[in-house]
């Protein structure tokens, strides 16, 4: 293990103005992301739909690193460089989802537990000759009136732990994700537990498995009440809960967290993370690993058709300014008529 290079990396990705792309989308997200706009689902529509993406001119300026998918970190960029070739030319590093997917947790009605532990390790030495330097694995985790459960959040974060360690191995750094979701009508309150809850168990596994904390970064959900719940927050409640949270469970150790978009609003994501760096005080770099908050505006303009590209690239490199200016604490509403 390289700690030097791992500690490195990980502070590259958190850099000052940046933040990680999230575009490993599996093939059943695109398939119904295309769906609605009648695009077929074919390969060489899902890598111009990256292409669209990946090359717009001066993503540098707000992305440190994108997450790709198996398929993407094998396809081209329209000048026939290969994607890790065409971020590496634009100081972009590669990353890449190896986790395969999550199940029904045998046993644990309601629970879900991840997969892809097995041959992580080849799986990584491929990766890392394609260009990938860093790595995510996703736990999902379900709120419910009996769920989760305990083994459900152990065995979630012992599976964490132990992917970090094994991306830490191979001198990748790895991105631990675990997600509580939105799915429910559970209250702000009952997210803030079960979300202190997942944290506290997956850190107390790193040190447990000897996970290097300097040499990674924690991806999670802000605390937020179920989608359905009838009471929803607003913005300085999440941003308070949420780092809360973080400053509960997260050592000052851990060079950064990103934060997913999953389920929220464009802008209600970017003024929800502004909110945050606005309070400071926290010792950790805090930035958003966001996907439909960055794109989605994007591809609505984009809709699978060439000409749409150069006003969809426009479109994506705005929404990139902004969420930039939330990292800092600088943003405004005001700016989205901008």
């Amino acid at each position: 293990m390289d700690k030097a290079l791992l500690n490195t990396t990980a502070r590259a990705l958190v850099a000052r103005k940046k933040g990680i792309l999230a575009a490993d989308e599996s093939l059943r997200s695109t398939s119904q992301r295309f769906a609605p706009i009648n695009l077929p689902h074919t390969e060489e529509n899902r890598r111009a739909y990256r292409d669209m993406m990946f090359t717009a001119p001066g993503l540098e300026e707000f992305i440190s690193g994108v997450i790709m998918f198996d398929e993407s970190i094998r396809q081209k960029a329209h000048d026939g460089r290969p994607f890790p070739d065409f971020f590496r030319s634009k100081g972009i590093l590669s990353g890449i989802k190896v986790d395969t997917g999550f199940i029904d947790m045998a046993g644990f009605p309601g629970d879900k537990i991840s997969e892809g532990l097995d041959g992580l390790r080849v799986r990584l030495e491929e990766y890392k000759k394609l260009g990938a330097v860093f790595a995510k694995w996703r736990a999902v985790i379900l709120i419910d009136k009996n769920n989760p459960s305990r083994a459900c959040i152990e065995a979630n974060a012992w599976q964490l732990a132990r992917y970090a360690a094994i991306c830490q191995e191979m001198d990748v750094v790895p991105v631990v994700e675990p997600d509580v979701n939105m799915t429910g009508s559970h209250t702000l309150e009952r997210d803030e537990e079960v979300t202190t809850w997942i944290l506290n168990e997956m850190v107390n596994q790193f040190f447990k498995q000897n996970v290097f904390l300097e040499g990674l970064l924690v991806k999670t959900n802000m605390i937020l009440p179920g989608r359905d719940c009838p009471v929803q927050a607003d913005i300085p409640a999440v941003a308070e809960a949420s780092l809360r949270v973080l400053k509960r469970t997260i050592p000052s150790a851990i060079p950064g967290v990103v934060f997913l978009s999953g389920g929220q609003g464009t802008q209600i994501s970017t003024a929800r993370l502004d909110a945050m760096n606005k309070i400071g005080g926290f010792p950790w770099e805090l930035s958003y690993s966001y996907l439909r908050s960055m794109a989605d505006p994007a591809f609505a303009i984009w809709k699978g058709k060439p000409q749409n590209v150069d006003a969809a690239q426009k479109e994506l490199y705005r929404r990139g300014k902004l969420l930039s200016a939330a990292r800092e604490g600088q943003y405004s509403p005001e700016m989205e008529n901008s």
